[in-house]
């Protein structure tokens, strides 16, 4: 099956329930946060499976196309991962009944007018703590379930009766805690074949990190082609996010260099697992990756005005990649890794959500890259938290970046900062990324990554 080839539509005799949802969903999806077309307005529902999860709840697979992008197209995909005209596939789990009950108002779809589900209510079934606790029932046995499979680790026993509850911050998917002892990740976008957040996670597992929550139970569909749908882990109750703990110490006026120098550690110790767990050999290929990134750029100076005076000093920064050290051989990485990436339990970091970009290809998020982007990605966040108030405090950052790197370089045996030509090429193109989505969706961020363009443009530190 090709790893990279869209979900395409199943023979599952549920269509007449299509013509009962097509005008509600087309109104409904486009509103949705992890829904990919940014408020473009679908233009064709196809609908890949149908099954009913329990009494009262469908799940579906459905293939959504919406308007496309106005962007230009580059033969790579643009920075933020613009979607293509064609469409995505989503997971919905939609309940339907007579009379909705006020405490699920917000989970309202709308009232089905016609066809065989005429005169009842459909609703999103993940915000119904019925439908949630129906959904981990499911989990707690290995089984099948028409075109579902659910899968668990044996040795974990999985309690029956945990309350559940919606996590309300995330934006590409959808997350219930059960009773502060697991966390069920839902996607919501899916591409066919396995999901990072499942697979990386039972690999370090397997040679024994402890940095990241094993999975204890998933579920994932054979059909229309094999996708994975979910991700049941550990929940660390008394964690706190690693974004959250820098922005408190900045408004106490606190250091956090011993914290960043820790989180340099924990990064080096997932980065050795990863390398462990799936072997590679040979180095990225420093020109194809200053050719994909001055490709990214010149799309976002295409949209973005503020950043066309400084192309051709970032154009340099890409350049110098030709024909500089290499750097550590290109490995299985974290793909996204930044502060909201990773927590703070006890006394230990641990590091979550391995899906990578989803907007991204599923093939490129489980390909292999240079360790110097994650370390990129996580200088950047440094930065991002030293800039959420005025008076900014880059020495805040700049002392961050530097504990952070020793950390990890005590860890791993090289030393990031001693690769500068790769840093300033893989921060550099985070921060172009970052601009392009700013400008996208929050024009009052904008100055933070700019205030990072300049300098990486201009003195290149």
């Amino acid at each position: 099956m090709p790893k990279t080839a869209p979900l395409q539509p199943s023979s599952t005799g549920g269509s007449l329930h299509l013509d009962s949802l097509a005008g509600l969903l087309r109104e409904w999806l486009p509103r949705q946060r992890w829904f990919a077309g940014k408020d473009r307005p679908v233009t064709d529902l196809r609908l890949l499976s149908m099954t009913e999860l329990f009494p009262g709840c469908l799940h579906v697979l459905i293939h959504a196309a919406h308007a496309g992008s106005h962007a230009p197209h580059t033969g790579v995909p643009a920075p933020g991962g613009t979607p293509p005209a064609g469409g995505d596939c989503y997971q919905l789990l939609l309940g339907f009944q007579e009379h909705l009950s006020p405490r699920l108002g917000r989970a309202l779809i709308g009232r089905a007018e016609s066809g065989p589900m005429a005169g009842l209510t459909v609703y999103d079934a993940l915000q119904d703590p019925r439908s949630a606790h129906l959904l981990l029932e499911r989990m707690r046995h290995s089984g099948t379930l028409g075109p579902l499979l659910f899968d668990s680790d044996p040795t974990v026993p999985i309690p029956s009766g945990l309350a559940p509850r919606l996590l309300d911050a995330e934006q590409s998917n959808t997350s219930l805690v059960y009773g502060d002892s697991f966390i069920l990740k839902v996607f919501r976008r899916i591409q066919p074949g396995i999901n990072p957040d499942l697979e990386v996670p039972v690999a370090l597992a397997q040679q024994g990190c402890r940095r990241v929550p094993a999975p204890v139970a998933w579920f994932r569909t054979m059909r229309p082609q094999e996708a994975t749908l979910g991700v049941l882990q550990p929940f660390l109750p008394d964690a706190a996010d690693g974004w959250t703990l820098a922005l408190q110490a900045l408004a106490r006026g606190e250091d956090f260099t011993a914290e960043a120098h820790a989180l340099g550690e924990a990064t080096a110790d997932v980065h050795l697992a990863l390398a462990a767990a799936f072997p590679s050999s040979g180095h990225a290929e420093n020109a194809r990756m200053a050719d994909a990134m001055t490709e990214r750029l010149d799309a976002a100076a295409h949209q973005v005005k503020a950043l066309r005076p400084y192309v051709p000093g970032l154009r340099a920064a890409f350049g110098a990649l030709v024909g500089c050290d290499p750097g550590p051989a290109a490995q299985r990485i974290h793909g996204d890794l930044h502060l909201g990436q990773v927590l703070h339990a006890g006394r230990e970091w641990f590091v979550i959500d391995f899906e990578g970009e989803p907007s991204r290809p599923l093939a490129e998020r489980r390909s292999t890259h240079s360790p110097v982007r994650d370390i990129a990605g996580m200088l950047r966040s440094f930065d991002y938290a030293a800039r959420q108030r005025r008076p900014w405090r880059p020495e805040w950052a700049r002392r961050c970046r530097e504990a952070y790197c020793a950390g990890y370089a005590g860890r791993a045996g090289w030393d990031p900062r001693k690769k500068h030509a790769l840093l300033r090429a893989y921060e550099t193109d985070r921060a172009v990324y970052e601009v392009l989505y700013e400008a996208r969706h929050r024009p009052a961020w904008l100055p933070v990554p700019m205030a990072a363009i300049e300098r990486l443009a201009v003195r290149g530190d």
